[in-house]
């Protein structure tokens, strides 16, 4: 089984690019327009899933493991309808955040089925669905795997305590990555992207969401309960360095070719995506800085009048089961949600899955899990003005 799909894989965490129709109706749900709202009571449907043995899941590209001779088979999928009698519909249809958004949020602000009984977005999305009350709680009575095996580091963030709608599905980090070869020295700060032998050569994320937190930790900032004025002190000092030439320019997941070519020597970057870069040029480094890096994930929603529910949460629970959880590790290589996997992957005889289960970037050792946190969310309340000033600085 190869490491990797693919050299350079589409991002999980794509950039808000500008203020499309999906955060103006986060906006509007935010500042009390009732229309969006779904009232608890008012989320679930029939479910079909004594008597309809199937379900369909929305995902992203590239993100489920396929077999090395048929790309369109998915072998852990294969083995869950073989294990249940359940059937899955895979759809390969998310490539951005805002944009699947806009695409189901018809549905669902009208009380209609979407089409889909599972569906995975970044965290940060998925706090919008579930203040506009879009998604249905899991019953954790049909999940004791997710119950045993979710990494207590992810079991709570602020939009969704306790995990009760929301299931990580993977889970990166958002740190330096680095040319140690080229650069001649260590880096373990956020402020020695400022340094000036880095002049013109650095590069910073683009999307609102994926880029403030780093910057604010590296401020000092408890990213747990940031506030504007942190925002705004992080946008005073990247618009400084955007002015003296420091900063070459922002990025989606394109950083990857700069840092590759040597045109840049230090950005913000993914975990996931470093490990992959690794594979061909060991040079390449990814820091968690001292002041702690952002910990987030993509996780699994069960959107409102889902007709398979309870098919959807036993399938969220198989891959919580760690030998499933190992075996998906091993090919997507981001960040695992279940420790236990760890262990799975180390007794492999196979020696390059073995060293997947040492690899800090997959199974965060004890140090660096020490300085990963999970942000809190920006609210529908602050968003307009924040990616106003924020799409200023970076030319969206």
């Amino acid at each position: 089984m190869p490491l990797t799909p693919e050299p350079f894989p589409p991002s999980r965490r794509t950039l808000l690019r500008a203020l499309g129709g999906g955060a103006v109706l986060g906006g509007l749900a935010g500042c009390g327009v009732p229309a969006a709202y779904v009232a608890a009571g008012d989320r679930a449907g029939p479910d079909r899933s004594a008597d309809d043995k199937r379900l369909t899941w929305a995902n992203w590209p590239l993100y489920i493991d396929t077999d090395d001779d048929d790309s369109t088979r998915r072998p852990t999928l294969d083995a869950f309808r073989r294990r249940t009698g359940i059937s899955v519909d895979y759809v390969e249809e998310i490539n951005d955040n805002d944009e699947f958004f806009g695409k189901i949020s018809p549905a669902l602000m009208n009380h209609q089925q979407t089409g889909r009984d599972l569906i995975v977005v970044s965290d940060w999305m998925c706090a919008r669905f579930v203040r506009l009350g879009w998604v249905q709680e899991m019953d954790r009575a049909h999940q004791p795997n997710v119950t045993k095996y979710l990494d207590p580091l992810l079991r709570s963030p602020a939009f969704d305590p306790g995990r009760r709608f929301t299931v990580p599905w993977q889970s990166g980090i958002t740190g330096i990555a680095y040319n140690r070869g080229k650069l001649g020295r260590e880096i373990r700060h956020v402020k020695d992207l400022w340094a000036s032998d880095l002049k013109g050569r650095i590069t910073l994320l683009s999307g609102l969401d994926e880029a403030f937190a780093l910057l604010m930790q590296g401020n000092g900032v408890d990213i747990r309960t940031w506030t504007a004025d942190d925002f705004h002190e992080v946008c005073d000092q990247v618009e400084r360095y955007v002015k003296n030439g420091q900063i070459r320019r922002f990025t989606g997941n394109d950083y990857t070719k700069d840092l590759v070519s040597g045109d840049v020597l230090a950005c913000q970057a993914y975990s996931g995506d470093v490990i992959q870069l690794q594979a061909d040029n060991p040079d390449i480094r990814f820091v968690v800085p001292e002041e702690g890096a952002e910990l987030w994930s993509d996780s699994l929603m069960i959107p409102d009048r889902a007709l398979h529910k309870a098919n959807a949460e036993r399938l969220v629970d198989y891959y919580y089961d760690p030998e499933v959880a190992a075996e998906l590790a091993a090919w997507v290589n981001y960040v695992c949600p279940v420790p236990a996997a760890r262990e799975v992957l180390a007794a492999s005889k196979d020696e390059d899955t073995a060293a997947l289960a040492e690899n800090p970037l997959i199974f965060p050792d004890t140090r660096m899990r020490e300085r990963l946190v999970i942000a809190r969310d920006i609210t529908s309340r602050e968003r307009v003005g924040f990616a106003r000033r924020w799409n200023a600085i970076v030319g969206l």
